[in-house]
């Protein structure tokens, strides 16, 4: 998937300006598909060269207009058209993966500090998702459409991160009994 793909989701869902995108992927579809602000602005440089999206322009006072974002017709064709494309599987990519896979070669106690810290970041990020779900799905047996479909993602993530908070305790208990 290319970050235009996201882009063009996350504006068919609410139409807004660069900062206001790229806010929307810090608290929400950035934990599934990370891109910095510059990146974002890019991006949307390029998707309106193309017309993908078009922008209104907003006054403001003591600052630049504001370019309000909408996804155009040539947007819809391209998700569209993206949507319909089987899509690659998950591949996981983890650096933390390989260092343990190499940690008799080094200071095993050092590889043991990084898991108990991926594994604290892992299970801080799975309260954050919890607390989305509570926050904005608190009837999700109620759900349709697009607020299904956000809320199913949402749930990938809930349980990709349950899973990864116990595989690093089964790792992180492993390597102290290893370790003694």
């Amino acid at each position: 998937m290319a970050l235009e793909h996201a882009i063009l989701i996350s504006l068919t869902e609410r139409a807004g300006s660069g900062y206001e995108l790229a806010r929307r992927f810090d608290r929400s579809i950035g934990y599934f598909w990370p891109a910095t602000h510059q990146q974002i602005y890019r991006v949307l440089r390029r998707m309106d060269e193309a017309g993908w999206v078009t922008h209104t322009e907003i006054a403001q006072e003591g600052r630049p207009d504001k370019k309000v974002y909408r996804v155009a017709a040539p947007g819809r064709a391209e998700i569209s058209r993206w949507l319909a494309e089987p899509a690659d599987p998950a591949v996981l990519r983890d650096g933390l993966s390989v260092k343990l896979r190499g940690a008799s070669l080094g200071d095993v106690g050092l590889v043991l500090k990084e898991m108990e810290r991926h594994r604290a970041e892992h299970a801080t990020r799975l309260e954050v998702y919890r607390g989305i779900q509570r926050r904005d799905f608190p009837k999700p047996n109620t759900l349709r459409g697009r607020e299904l479909h956000q809320y199913l993602v949402l749930r990938g993530g809930i349980r990709a991160e349950e899973s990864f908070v116990t595989w690093c305790d089964e790792v992180i208990d492993a390597l102290r009994k290893d370790n003694r």
